[in-house]
């Protein structure tokens, strides 16, 4: 007899297909059929997939008594309580490693296409508008770009960014020794280095709203925003009224601290760029994610005997 799973995150078919040679799953990714399978006829399942944003709280843990692991299908798992399940002897495993790539990639598309304003050329073009009546809009050749979180994807970001010529620089909570890039000791003072600042942070307390007022200023009128971390990471009212000032140039933004719904406060600027939280999804970076979840998952059942 398969375990059973609770899966309360959307899955395509095909992922649903695959994660069923191995599990009987209980599909709950809604709050209301989340509520109700957790209440109801989830209450034995030895393992949760989640993923950081939709998380699992201390009480939905001990709702669970017999859950012994709880799986995030990316590599954030911020909104896991991760010391509850500690104190509950639950494990947590990540994906953590099957989407850098994907979300390095979607990180240089962001800044490219705010700091080419490439969304707004298109629309120009479609509306006949010709080069001549446009502004220009910058290379990235020669400009400075500044990583704010130094990880796995942070440094395929920055080794993305060198290859069109950029000049690296970065925050991180300690200097690392395997790069050469500059190294500065907070935020505030990359942004004011940097012509554009990339947050490619971990999401959670300890990075909220770590970009806010100081440091947009500190970037300045030319310097543009790119977050692909969590939403968390950036004060969107500062933003808006960063923005509104002209005290940066524009921001691209896959994550947002309103989401799923879109940062209304941010939709009237043409010069930021959204998207729906797409920087870690790709065919091959779900197939994968799916894969490490399914060895997490053995891997525990064995150790478990």
């Amino acid at each position: 007899m398969k375990p059973q799973l609770l899966v309360l995150i959307h899955l395509s078919e095909e992922s649903k297909a695959t994660i069923r040679s191995a599990f009987d799953i209980i599909y709950a990714p809604t709050r209301e059929m989340r509520a109700a399978a957790i209440a109801g006829e989830a209450r034995d399942v030895r393992v949760v997939l989640t993923n950081g944003s939709t998380g699992l709280t201390a009480a939905e843990m001990d709702t669970l008594g017999k859950l012994e692991l709880a799986c995030a299908l990316g590599a954030g798992f911020e909104n896991i309580d991760s010391a509850h399940a500690a104190m509950r002897g639950i494990k947590i495993a990540t994906g953590a490693g099957t989407n850098d790539d994907c979300v390095a990639d979607h990180a240089m598309g962001l800044v490219l296409a705010v700091v080419r304003n490439i969304p707004q050329l298109d629309i120009a073009c479609r509306g006949g508008i010709w080069r001549e009546a446009l502004a220009l809009p910058p290379q990235l050749a020669g400009k400075r770009l500044g990583v704010a979180g130094l990880g796995i994807i942070g440094k395929k970001i920055a080794r993305r960014a060198a290859a069109f010529d950029m000049e690296i620089g970065y925050f991180n909570r300690s200097r690392r020794d395997d790069v050469d890039y500059a190294y500065f000791g907070g935020v505030q003072q990359l942004a004011e280095w940097c012509d554009v600042l990339v947050m490619a942070t971990p999401g959670g307390p300890a990075t909220r709203h770590l970009v806010g007022a100081r440091e947009l200023q500190a970037l300045g009128p030319k310097g543009f925003l790119v977050n692909i971390s969590r939403g968390s990471v950036v004060d969107t009212a500062a933003l808006a009224a960063a923005l509104s000032k002209g005290e940066i140039g524009g921001a691209g933004l896959d994550v947002y601290e309103s989401e799923p719904k879109p940062p209304l406060e941010l939709l009237e600027f043409k010069n930021v760029v959204l998207t729906p939280h797409m920087a870690g999804w790709s065919p091959e970076a779900i197939t994968a994610s799916v894969a490490k979840f399914l060895r997490n998952a053995a891997d525990h059942f064995a150790a478990a005997g």
